[in-house]
């Protein structure tokens, strides 16, 4: 069974396939500082299991790599 890239169960998703590397708009817009930049990659993810679920991140995103998975009673 393969692995999956990259974590479901916390607040924020990063496609890295489509994540611009270098780029830190989603980064800057976290007021928790709950994403962060791989220094191996010069990608996002999400380092902290804490979300406001605010949204600027995903808003700012320009390549819609980053998604705030919402829970159901929030929407």
């Amino acid at each position: 069974m393969p692995l999956a890239p990259q974590r479901a169960d916390v607040p924020v998703t990063i496609d890295e396939s489509k994540c611009i590397e270098g780029c830190t708009l989603c980064v800057d817009m976290c007021p928790l500082d709950s994403l962060a930049i791989d220094e191996s990659n010069g990608k996002a993810y999400m380092h902290v299991d804490e979300c406001w679920y605010c949204g600027p991140c995903a808003a700012r995103c320009p390549t819609g790599a980053v998604t705030v998975n919402m829970p159901y009673l929030l929407r």
